[in-house]
């Protein structure tokens, strides 16, 4: 393996012509879609048009001329086929953390006289602050969390809710949904998926997976831009019976009648509630074009790609001086790879200065994201060979780069 056959596996690669769609900066490899995904100039045309055109020329006109208010919807029709889903069990709106609260709500409310929502240790914060949360305002739920690889041993008939993320955002690791959600039907609770570090880049099919509930981010692989709005999706089976704990007009069956009583939509859209952030919404629009008839088992088998090579470089480059902690089966992981490394926030701080931007997650994690859509095998090469670049001169240990940081 060298440069050279990096580059010509990306030239077959059939994915290739998708990064010619994103502005990339020249001189930077960027391995942090992960975190947030890379702008495509489409996006930026969009916004122009939707600033300068249908809200400084259309003002309030352009919510119907422009189809302002069917923005929500369209979005969710653009979504579905990376989900495994039909649009009508979508809601996109808010952000993660405000659609995983009213899905646990919902959940909670679909399984009375259960007293348990489980989690494990290797999710991500967020969600389970939002599980706590809920539990202090029902005064009548126990957040259990659990050791991640005990999860199936904990389920029993008291568990209402398994709340679980696909990819453990720190290593990498991937739980398996089909099974797990499985399990917790076979008690008898409901299963919720975080899917923000899977949807855009992995092989998500809700469907087959059998999933009750899901929420998930769109500015990661999806590349929706930062904050951009999240999405929930609710099984078609409790479409006709399951309610929203936070009830708004846009979130109404008739919006603009103006009803004091409630009359919830149809579909997942009963989970919308505020007016929608339209220049958020119409970029998320635009960002998922590039995604429009593509294969989701491309995207995986791209990222396994990636990953795995990036794993070999590192193994044959590296491996005396950094420890990897993603799983080597492919099977097993997300579209990330994290390294160990005692020393990793300044060694990352040294591999940006090079223009190789990855991630730090404390106390010591080297994260690198591999989108499948505009990272390359060449991409790999080059930032192997800067890493190895780092540790073997010790490069990262300069005052410059052990400065921390707030934001890692």
């Amino acid at each position: 393996m060298d440069r050279g056959t990096c580059a010509e596996a990306d030239a077959a690669d059939p994915l290739a012509s998708a990064r010619a769609a994103f502005s990339l900066p020249d001189g930077v490899c960027y391995l942090d879609g992960n975190s947030l995904g890379a702008l495509q100039p489409a996006v930026a045309q969009r916004l122009r048009e939707v600033v300068d055109h249908e809200w400084g020329r259309g003002l309030i006109r352009s919510w119907t001329d422009a189809g302002w208010v069917e923005l929500p919807r369209r979005v969710a029709q653009r979504l579905a086929p990376l989900l495994g889903a039909d649009p009508v069990e979508l809601a996109v709106t808010d952000s993660t953390s405000a659609n995983l609260f009213k899905a646990l709500a919902a959940a909670r409310r679909l399984r009375p006289g259960r007293q348990v929502l489980l989690t494990d240790d290797a999710n991500f914060p967020t969600d389970v602050y939002v599980a706590h949360g809920l539990a202090e305002l029902t005064g009548d739920l126990e957040v259990r969390v659990v050791p991640t690889e005990e999860v199936a041993a904990h389920l029993d008939a008291d568990v209402a809710v398994l709340l679980l993320t696909h990819i453990d955002y720190r290593t990498g690791r991937r739980h398996d949904p089909n099974d797990l959600t499985a399990a917790a039907h076979a008690v008898g609770a409901l299963a919720v998926w975080d899917l923000s570090h899977s949807t855009g880049a992995l092989d998500v099919d809700l469907h087959h997976w059998d999933v009750d509930l899901a929420v998930g981010c769109t500015y990661k692989y999806l590349n929706g831009g930062p904050g951009s709005p999240a999405y929930l999706y609710v099984a078609g089976r409790f479409l006709d019976r399951i309610t929203s704990p936070v009830r708004g007009w846009f979130g109404h069956a008739r919006p603009f009648a103006f009803d004091l009583g409630y009359l919830p939509a149809p579909g997942a859209e009963r989970f919308l509630d505020g007016t929608p952030p339209v220049l958020s919404m119409a970029a998320l629009d635009t960002a998922l074009e590039v995604f429009d008839g593509l294969d989701r088992r491309m995207l995986e088998a791209k990222a396994a790609a990636l990953t795995g090579r990036f794993i070999d470089l590192v193994d044959a480059r590296c491996g005396d001086e950094v420890e990897v902690v993603t799983p080597r089966d492919a099977a097993r992981r997300g579209a990330q790879v994290s390294l160990r490394h005692d020393h990793a926030d300044a060694v990352m701080q040294a591999m940006i200065s090079r223009g190789v931007i990855g991630d730090h997650r404390p106390p010591d994690l080297l994260r690198f994201g591999f989108a499948p859509l505009y990272v390359t095998r060449v991409d790999v090469w080059d930032a192997v060979e800067d890493l190895a670049e780092v540790l073997t001169t010790r490069a990262w240990d300069n005052p410059e780069f052990r400065q921390p940081r707030t934001l890692t």
